[in-house]
């Protein structure tokens, strides 16, 4: 059963990515502040168990694409614009290979 609890969680958890996302970037904050109030007040009427599950769903992959896939970038003049990763977007690289290595048996 989804908790009252469990939507508050998500609720603030998508604010709090959204804050870390769209730092200092003003109208991409009050944009996603907006939409995410609007989506939980939309449904806050939802007694359907599946619904409200299917609905938590979405709102935490929304969370995940946000903190994963977002990069903000700023414009430094006409031709050029900077990209601002956060930490959690840079990640190690994995060295490709074409062709695997094989494993000894024991």
């Amino acid at each position: 059963m989804a908790s009252r609890l469990q939507v508050l969680k998500l609720f603030k958890s998508l604010h709090r990515t959204r804050q870390e996302v769209f730092k200092n970037d003003t109208r991409a904050l009050e944009a996603a502040r907006q939409k995410i109030n609007e989506e939980f007040k939309n449904h806050q009427d939802e007694t359907s168990e599946e619904k409200i599950n299917e609905l938590l769903k979405i709102a935490s992959d929304v969370e995940v694409i946000l903190r994963t896939s977002v990069i903000q970038a700023v414009h430094t003049d006409s031709n050029r614009i900077v990209l601002v990763p956060r930490k959690d977007l840079l990640q190690d690289n994995t060295p490709y290979f074409d062709k695997p290595t094989k494993k000894h048996e024991s």
